[in-house]
C-alpha cells in the first residue's frame, strides 16, 4: 500500500505534463497567422521597399541642399603657352598657361589650385517641391502595397488553415467508416463460419474494408497537400499540424451580419488608389521640367605658381622649391545669378506628360475593375453564407437520421432480418452525412472569410477565434 500512492502521482504528473506539451503543439488559426507574416518572403520585401522608398524620400528632400564642392591640386610641369584654338574634348586638354615664346623650353616648376564652390538652384518654378511630394507619394504606394499584400496573405493562410482543418476532420471521417467496416466485416466473418450466413458476404465485406482503405489513404494524401501549402505559406519547414479543431463545432456569431465594402477602409483598393495619386503627382512634377531654372553660384579661388611676374622678359625667373611653388599667392572670387532654360525640351516634356496622363487614366480604370469585383465578391460571400447555413442545418438532420439509420441495419442484419446490401447502403449514407457535416462547418467559415476579404476587413473573420 505504501508503494501504490507515489506510483499513482507519478503516473497524474506524466498524464498532466503530457496534456499540457500536446495543448502547447495546438496550432490556432491566429498564431498561424501571425507566424506567416513574420516569416514570408514576399510580405517581408515589400517592408524593404517601403524604407527604400523613404530612404529615397529623404535623399529628394536633401537634393534641394546647395552644391559645395572643394577641390585642391599640386602640380609639377611646365608652361609653354602657343596662340592658336583649343578645345578640351572629353576632359583632354592640358591647363597648361604661359606666354607664348618663340621656341619650347622645359623650364618647370610647382604649381597649386585652391577651389570652392557653392551652386544652387533656388528657384525653378516648383520643381524640387513636386519632386518631394511624388517621392513621397512613392512611400505611400510602397505602405499600401505592403498593407494588402499582408492583408493578402492573412486571407490565404486562414482558407489553407480551414482546408487543412476541414480535411483533417474529414480523415478522422473515414477512419471512422474503416473501424465500421472492420468492424462489421468481423461480425460477417463470424456468422459465415458457423454457417449463418451464404460465404460471399464476407468477400462482399471484405471488399468494403478494401474500399475504406483506399478512401482514407485519399483523405490523408489531400490533408498532406493542405498541410504542405499552409507550411509554405507560414515560411516553415512541412510538418504534422496539430489544429484548433474546436472552430469546426461551431458557427461564428456574425453570419448574418450585413457588410458593406468601404473603399477608403480597403487595404487593395487604397493601394490602387495610392498608385493614381502617385501617377498625377509624377504629372505635376513633369509639368515643371518645361519651365527654366535659376541658379545661384559662388566661386572662391586661390592659385600658387613657381612661376614669378617677370618670368615673361627674365626666363630664369623661376624656382623650383616646392614650398615656393605650392605657397598661395593669387586669389579670386566670383558671384553670380544664372537661368538655364532648354527650349527644345519643351515639346519633349509635352509628350512625356501626355504618357503620364494617359498612365492615370489607365491606373483609374483598374481600379474601377478592382471596385466592381470586390462588390460581386461581397455579394457573393453572402449567398455563399446563406447557401452555407442551409446546408448546415440539413446535415444536422442528415447524420441524426443515418445514424438511426446504421444502428437499425445493423441490429436487423445480425438478426436476419436484412441483407449486407442493406447495412453497406446505411453505412455509405452515414458516411456521407459525417462528411457533409463537416463541410458544412467549414463552408460557413469560408464564406465568412470571403466577406470578410472582400470587405477589406480581416477582423471581420478573425475575431471570431
Amino acid at each position: 500500500m505504501t508503494l501504490r500512492y507515489p506510483v499513482h502521482l507519478l503516473l497524474s504528473v506524466i498524464l498532466l505534463s503530457g496534456f499540457t506539451g500536446a495543448r502547447a503543439q495546438v496550432l490556432t488559426l491566429k498564431d498561424a497567422v501571425h507566424t506567416a507574416l513574420n516569416n514570408y518572403g514576399s510580405i517581408k520585401a515589400k517592408a524593404n521597399y517601403v524604407n527604400a522608398s523613404k530612404a529615397t524620400a529623404d535623399q529628394t528632400r536633401r537634393d534641394y541642399l546647395p552644391n559645395f564642392s572643394i577641390s585642391a591640386q599640386q602640380d609639377y610641369g611646365t608652361i609653354n603657352g602657343q596662340n592658336g584654338p583649343l578645345y578640351g574634348f572629353g576632359g583632354l586638354g592640358v591647363a597648361s598657361s604661359g606666354m607664348a615664346m618663340p621656341e619650347q623650353n622645359w623650364n618647370a616648376a610647382f604649381g597649386a589650385l585652391y577651389l570652392a564652390n557653392i551652386n544652387w538652384e533656388f528657384f525653378a518654378f516648383g520643381r524640387m517641391k513636386e519632386k518631394v511630394k511624388a517621392a513621397e507619394s512613392l512611400v505611400r504606394r510602397d505602405e499600401y502595397d505592403w498593407q494588402q499584400e499582408q492583408f493578402r496573405h492573412e486571407v490565404k493562410v486562414s482558407a489553407v488553415y480551414l482546408n487543412l482543418l476541414a480535411a483533417q476532420r474529414l480523415t478522422k471521417a473515414w477512419e471512422r467508416n474503416l473501424e465500421r467496416a472492420d468492424t462489421f466485416r468481423s461480425v460477417v466473418t463470424r456468422r459465415a463460419k458457423n454457417g449463418l450466413i451464404a460465404g460471399v458476404d464476407s468477400s462482399l465485406a471484405n471488399a468494403e474494408v478494401a474500399s475504406a482503405r483506399i478512401s482514407l489513404t485519399r483523405s490523408r494524401d489531400l490533408e498532406q497537400e493542405q498541410g504542405n501549402q499552409l507550411a509554405q505559406l507560414m515560411g516553415v519547414a512541412p510538418s504534422t499540424f496539430v489544429l484548433d479543431s474546436l472552430i469546426l463545432t461551431r458557427l461564428p456569431v456574425v453570419v448574418t451580419d450585413t457588410v458593406a465594402l468601404r473603399p477608403e477602409g480597403h487595404p487593395v483598393l487604397q493601394y490602387y488608389q495610392s498608385r493614381i495619386q502617385l501617377s498625377q503627382e509624377q504629372e505635376k512634377y513633369i509639368r515643371t521640367l518645361q519651365y527654366p531654372a535659376f541658379s545661384l553660384f559662388s566661386i572662391l579661388q586661390t592659385r600658387a605658381s613657381g612661376f614669378k611676374a617677370e618670368y615673361i622678359t627674365d626666363h630664369t625667373a623661376f624656382t623650383q622649391n616646392y614650398w615656393d611653388g605650392v605657397k598661395p599667392n593669387r586669389t579670386n572670387y566670383l558671384l553670380g545669378v544664372g537661368v538655364t532654360w532648354n527650349l527644345t525640351g519643351i515639346m519633349r516634356v509635352n509628350r512625356q506628360k501626355l504618357a503620364q496622363e494617359y498612365t492615370s487614366k489607365a491606373l483609374q480604370e483598374e481600379m474601377e475593375v478592382a471596385d466592381q469585383q470586390l462588390k460581386a465578391q461581397l455579394t457573393l460571400a453572402d449567398t455563399k453564407m446563406k447557401n452555407a447555413l442551409d446546408t448546415y442545418r440539413e446535415a444536422l438532420v442528415q447524420i441524426k437520421s443515418a445514424s438511426d439509420a446504421y444502428l437499425q441495419k445493423t441490429v436487423m442484419y445480425k438478426n436476419g432480418l436484412s441483407t449486407l446490401v442493406d447495412v453497406t447502403q446505411a453505412m455509405y449514407t452515414l458516411n456521407r452525412a459525417e462528411t457533409d457535416r463537416d463541410v458544412a462547418y467549414s463552408n460557413v467559415w469560408q464564406a465568412l472569410l470571403l466577406k470578410a476579404a472582400a470587405a477589406g476587413n480581416f477582423g471581420l473573420f478573425i475575431n471570431e477565434f
